[in-house]
């Protein structure tokens, strides 16, 4: 049996068998913590297993009950704005954070933490490979439970480095100058972000507005509005013009996922292709027609580049190999982490050093802000296709890049031109979806883990997939038929797509990465035996019945 991660060139696999335990990178004690109150959501326990506690040094159990009484985020009083919400961080520099795991999915002997990336301005649950005596190895979903947060970072540029510790100068919110400037939490922002006006307007929910075009008495006005984004591409001002130029309730939904992804604009379309190729046309039409991109990818964001449907040129390499790729008409270089349907991981901070002055775009599908945000560690542009997790619930087509606004302006004058627009309905249903993003995201996680955890030590699977930085989706080889283990499905849905509430299984090589050459497809990894699992929010113990039934005997 072997779990792990799949990887080409800096993808390295990662497996851990019996009597192993994975040596993490070096760890080093951040000089900023963050504090929070303990989320309530991440101190769940499985009701298979019980919990198990680290204990504090009493040193660090007294700094604790000082920040909690003295500095908590409610409570506390600032010099700045900057900092509402930090703690005394000279009081902090050389401690060690209080651990404990939220989720214990075994009561392992020893464990190695790779990362500790939790912090109230993300989340990112790790993945801790476990042994004990006995034969197969196991999982341990950590995350932080305590008031210093994000307190540990990787020495080296391994693929476990995520992000830099929240600093203050991004998330930030006014409305209408009523407010103080201050850093607000993931979760705070993905249920307010994009709605700050609404109470001011005498409004609770955000509306929808349906129309197509807009009455105006100054046309003279509207010429001047007109030239000025034709000019540049930068968001009219005033009151909208018409539907195809931008609607209110889709620049409510591209606001919030900016916020979310840590970029200054976002800008939506009507499908996660239609958002990629506004990409390609905008670096097309400076010249910069090559792109260089990493297997795995989504099979139609493969077959679109291969096929250089939209007159762009592709190189297909490894990590280690993008530096020797970028050409003189290189416009873009493209990748997934974790990829789509291996679940392999890049080091995004290492690619994006490698592209040199390139945009690197990274498609974010996968691991959603909650997760990861990849703008923090270089990306220029961030791809989501919104079906997915953003809306989360099956009803919903659209697709969203999170950039600069510079960048912003090519794509919405592409969009503008090309008719890729996202309809208001859909903006409002993604809004509405980011709401409960990251309670979906961590719920459907510790569900995944568990999964994968008792797949492993499952003899009738060959390999499980898992990324570090946890998730919801899974990846695994059967030793069987996988189209048998398809049709036995009886609660999970066998069905293309991720994201939503309900689990979903599927066959890459006949489905999702059908249209990607037979050899380029293995050699990705992308076996015949491979199985993409996203998992909903179901109860655990009904999903493995329904798994364990469909694996026959």
């Amino acid at each position: 049996m072997q779990i792990g991660h799949v990887r080409d060139g800096d993808q390295d696999e990662v497996v851990v068998g019996p009597g192993e335990v994975e040596d993490g990178p070096g760890l080093r004690q951040r000089p900023d913590p963050l504090h929070e109150r303990p989320d309530q959501l991440a101190a769940m326990r499985s009701d298979l297993h019980g919990q198990q506690g680290f204990q504090a040094p009493p040193e660090l159990r007294r700094i604790e009950a000082q920040l909690m009484a003295e500095n908590h985020p409610r409570t506390a009083q600032p010099r700045h704005p900057v900092q509402a919400g930090r703690g005394r961080d000279s009081d902090l520099r050389g401690e060690i954070a209080v651990r404990r795991p939220c989720v214990v999915l075994e009561q392992p002997q020893q464990m190695k933490i790779h990362r500790i990336e939790y912090d109230r301005f993300g989340h990112g649950p790790n993945v801790t490979r476990s042994v004990r005596p006995g034969s197969r190895p196991v999982f341990s979903l950590l995350c932080m439970e305590s008031v210093v947060h994000d307190a540990y970072e990787a020495q080296d540029g391994s693929c476990d480095a995520q992000g830099d510790s929240y600093d203050g100068r991004d998330d930030l919110y006014d409305v209408q100058g009523t407010r103080a400037l201050v850093p607000r939490a993931l979760a705070t922002e993905a249920v307010h972000a994009g709605r700050e006006d609404l109470a001011r307007l005498g409004l609770h929910a955000a509306p929808i507005d349906l129309s197509t075009t807009y009455p105006s008495y100054d046309s003279r006005g509207e010429a001047a509005r007109i030239d000025a984004f034709a000019a540049d591409g930068a968001e009219p001002e005033g009151p909208p013009v018409y539907g195809r130029l931008g609607n209110p309730t889709v620049a409510r939904f591209e606001t919030a996922l900016a916020r979310l992804e840590g970029t200054e604009s976002a800008v939506a379309f009507a499908s996660g292709m239609a958002a990629l190729s506004a990409v390609l046309l905008v670096r097309n039409a400076l010249g910069l027609r090559h792109v260089v991109a990493v297997r795995p990818l989504y099979g139609c964001s493969d077959h679109l580049l291969t096929a250089g449907l939209l007159g762009s040129e592709v190189t297909w390499v490894d990590p280690a190999g993008i530096a020797d790729a970028l050409r003189p008409d290189t416009g873009l270089v493209m990748v997934e982490s974790p990829a789509n349907p291996t679940l392999a991981e890049l080091d995004l901070r290492a690619v994006a050093h490698a592209c040199g002055s390139v945009p690197l775009l990274a498609d974010n599908t996968f691991a959603t802000p909650v997760l990861q945000r990849p703008a923090e560690q270089g990306a220029r542009l961030v791809l989501h296709s919104a079906t997915k997790y953003l809306g989360g619930h099956g009803d919903v087509m659209a697709g969203v890049v999170a950039c600069d606004e510079e960048f912003a302006r090519g794509l919405r004058q592409v969009r503008f031109a090309t008719g890729g627009v996202l309809h208001p309905l859909a903006g409002y249903l993604l809004l509405r979806g980011l709401s409960t993003l990251p309670v979906r995201v961590r719920a459907a996680s510790a569900n995944a883990a568990e999964l994968a955890r008792r797949l492993a030590a499952d003899p009738r699977v060959d390999r499980v997939h898992y990324p570090r930085i946890g998730g919801a989706m899974i990846a695994f080889e059967v030793h069987g038929d996988p189209h048998e283990v398809i049709a036995g499905v009886r609660l999970i849905t066998p069905a293309v797509s991720l994201g939503s509430v309900d689990s979903l299984i599927q066959h890459p090589a006949s489905i999702s990465h059908r249209i990607v050459a037979a050899d380029d497809r293995r050699e990705s990894g992308v076996g015949d035996r491979l199985l993409r699992l996203s998992v909903g929010l179901e109860d655990v113990e009904d999903l493995w019945t329904d798994l364990d039934a469909a694996l026959g005997r």
